[in-house]
């Protein structure tokens, strides 16, 4: 199966963050695309596996350290992930008001 070979392949080959692998390599060694390595990589972390990541790429972690890294950068990109959605929100109530404007036969003051 692809998700214990991915996990063997960092493992053996990509052991440690000094021996980290861009996204685009490994697509390119396991013959998926980046779409199909993000989900393995994710269910491959859901189930236990410590496979972990910085700006040099994905790595089979060595210590403590690299998971605890991994789960910081994880935890900045759910801040901004949440702040995405609040404005996001912050729009759809202003479209709301929008339509709401233009079916009552409002200006387009907008």
């Amino acid at each position: 199966m692809l998700k214990e070979e991915l996990a063997e392949y960092l493992l053996k080959h990509h052991h440690g963050t000094d021996k980290a692998i861009i996204s685009k390599e490994l697509e390119s060694t396991l013959s998926i695309s980046g779409k199909e390595l993000r989900k393995i990589i994710n269910t491959l972390r859901c189930e236990g596996i410590p496979i972990a990541s910085d700006q040099s790429g994905y790595y089979y972690a060595k210590t403590e350290s690299e998971i605890e890294i991994t789960i910081q950068h994880m935890r900045n990109r759910i801040i901004g992930i949440s702040f995405a959605i609040a404005g996001l929100k912050h729009a759809l109530v202003a479209f709301d008001d929008r339509q709401l404007n233009l079916l009552l036969g409002g200006g387009d003051d907008y």
